[in-house]
């Protein structure tokens, strides 16, 4: 659907502080500590839909396994859902967590969402929402059963109006640069940390220099020609000092963890420019790739908490893969977890990214200028988050299965088309359990042309 036929509408409720009614949970003991809070967002709508986020915060006692209800009051339903099932979908709905979401510890927050449709004359938000019986307005359950603090509730509600853009489900007015994503996850990436750092120019000093587990900073200076891939380890931060450039061959994060890569161009490898396999926490930023045999940056082999942000990939075919094989779900399925934010796909062909098995995969805020074959594929039961990304004469900009991989699942929600249309969508994905700020669409070419790859950052 083109954003030229959305309209634009912003809904949030908070709901905060809680009481138990005696008897609602039968797991909940009588001196365990309930309560709950629940923020509700619908972001955008259009002629017969709207798309709703829903974050849950458990200020309780941990719980293992949650059910969400609210009442829709206006006909509205749930039709695609991440990280929930919803059964009914409409009336007194009840969300059910997904597997991978059941755990919500003291203080600890889960992100679900939904597609859903509505009558186009009124879509009030839920005024209350239950957390395993429990209503959600704020505080724990005190001693004797009263409310620790009294219930209090706040709805906005802005005017709905035609838009030439899906709007923002709220960003900054200058985009992220840091680290967000997948790679802040299970523990975090730090690389090498505070390290001392080492200058390298050659390929033997930098492959010496990148080898082992002992927490290094690398900083590559001028252009290092090479052959093949050189093995990167783990704890390693590698910087490129201005126009550094790998000419000729690539780096192979392999079994390794915790490892930055940052601010290189890479141009004419002859295998993969960035190739990670069996490895979690890594980082890889502000790079530009052109010009090379095959993938840019491709991830496979159970990889995990990865994120792929601010990189410039032009002149080049093959880009961005993840999981390298339909029949290898028995490493896959659980892992692939990744994150590709502002990058910039200027005028290549394919795989931007092609995804398989992973689920949460989340593509927001990037550029797509001039697209060949396709921009993001979905596949092989992955599921994919296409968010607030600015498509631009990009004839086929997401779907469902490649070749002959089956389909994914894919949603899509904030986006923005120039002379590109909406594509495929199905499913449901999984949500993002970590924080981040979505910057409008329609700017996203501006600040991505501007800041993505190589030499744009100061390190």
């Amino acid at each position: 659907m083109f954003a030229g036929r959305r309209r634009r509408a912003l809904i949030t409720i908070v709901a905060t502080t809680a009481t138990v009614a005696a008897g609602l949970v039968t797991a909940v003991s009588a001196q365990a500590a309930t309560g709950c809070q629940v923020a509700y967002q619908a972001g955008s709508s259009w002629p017969g839909g709207f798309t709703a986020n829903i974050t849950i915060t458990n200020l309780g006692d941990p719980i293992n396994g949650w059910r969400l209800g609210w009442s829709f009051t206006a006909g509205q339903a749930v039709t695609q859902s991440w990280g929930f099932t919803a059964n009914p979908a409409s009336g007194n709905v009840v969300a059910t967590n997904a597997s991978y979401n059941a755990s919500i510890p003291t203080n600890g927050s889960v992100g679900a969402g939904f597609n859903g449709s509505w009558n186009n004359s009124s879509n009030p938000a839920p005024t209350s929402f239950t957390l395993n019986g429990t209503v959600c307005t704020g505080s724990t359950t005190g001693p004797t059963g009263g409310a620790t603090t009294a219930p209090t509730t706040r709805a906005t509600t802005a005017p709905t109006s035609r838009a030439t853009t899906p709007p923002t489900t709220g960003g900054p007015s200058q985009p992220q640069t840091g680290l967000v994503g997948w790679a802040t996850q299970g523990g975090g990436t730090s690389g090498g940390g505070s390290a001392g750092s080492t200058t390298v120019t050659s390929a033997s000093a930098l492959t010496t220099a990148m080898a082992g587990t002992n927490a290094a900073v690398i900083r590559v200076s001028g252009t290092i020609s090479c052959s093949g891939m050189l093995r990167v380890g783990s704890n390693k931060t590698i910087l490129g000092n201005s126009g550094a450039t790998i000419s000729g061959c690539g780096l192979n994060v392999a079994s390794a963890s915790n490892v930055i890569i940052r601010n290189l161009n890479f141009t004419g490898w002859d295998d993969d420019a960035i190739n990670v396999q069996y490895s979690t926490r890594v980082w890889i930023d502000h790079n530009s790739f052109s010009n090379g045999y095959d993938g840019a940056v491709d991830i496979k082999r159970a990889s995990d908490y990865v994120t792929v942000s601010w990189n410039r990939v032009f002149n080049h075919d093959k880009n961005m893969l993840l999981g390298h094989s339909d029949d290898n779900a028995g490493e896959d399925v659980g892992h692939l977890r990744v994150t590709y934010h502002h990058n910039w796909f200027d005028g290549t062909n394919q795989r931007n990214p092609r995804v398989r098995f992973g689920n949460p995969v989340h593509v927001y805020n990037n550029y797509y200028g001039n697209v060949g074959s396709y921009g993001v594929a979905s596949t092989m039961n992955a599921g994919v988050l296409v968010e607030g990304n600015y498509f631009e004469n990009t004839d086929d900009t997401y779907h469902l299965g490649e070749g002959s991989s089956g389909a994914g699942s894919l949603v899509a929600r904030n986006n923005h088309f120039v002379n590109s249309p909406a594509g495929q969508t199905g499913g449901s994905v999984a949500g993002i359990p970590y924080s981040y700020q979505l910057d409008t669409a329609s700017g996203v070419k501006a600040s991505v042309t501007s800041g993505a790859g190589a030499g744009r950052i100061s390190v």
